[in-house]
């Protein structure tokens, strides 16, 4: 039973994130066997003013 967890900064659309999620699926069950019924995918995401890069936050850009 694979767990995917995938940490992101916000602002994907929710198209996006349904997208990013059917093709990790796609992916883990292709290339472990496992079913698809048994894959879990968390997606955790980071808010801008939580995250910062290089002693910046992503949302002073």
């Amino acid at each position: 039973m694979p767990f995917v967890t995938i940490e992101l900064v916000e602002g994907r659309t929710e198209e996006q994130l349904k997208a990013m999620v059917t093709e990790v699926t796609e992916v883990v069950s292709r290339t472990t066997n496992a079913p698809k019924e048994n894959i879990h995918v968390f997606v955790e995401e980071l808010k801008k003013n939580r995250y910062a890069v290089n002693g910046k936050l992503k949302s002073e850009e």
